[in-house]
């Protein structure tokens, strides 16, 4: 399932990140910000309207992403 998919206040393990061509900037920088395999990640907040951009916490710290962001995150709920 794809974070985007992750109910609100549900953990998940993230499995992968989908990447566009080789140098793809935004999932480096997801892997930079610790969206990496074997991290657990949670949805905490969404947006009043159309659920964007979503607050997520990686360990200890809090991220928004925009859907299209999220959407390149591959995880299994835990």
């Amino acid at each position: 399932m794809r974070l985007t998919e992750l109910p609100l206040h549900r953990k998940g393990c993230i499995t992968r990140l989908h990447t566009v061509g080789n140098e793809d900037g935004v999932a480096q920088r997801l892997q930079d910000l610790g969206f990496v395999p074997g991290e657990t990640v949670e949805v905490v907040a969404y947006a009043p309207f159309a659920r964007e951009p979503l607050v997520v916490q990686v360990a200890r710290t809090r991220f928004a992403l925009r859907r299209a962001e999220a959407q390149r995150v591959e995880i299994e709920a835990v």
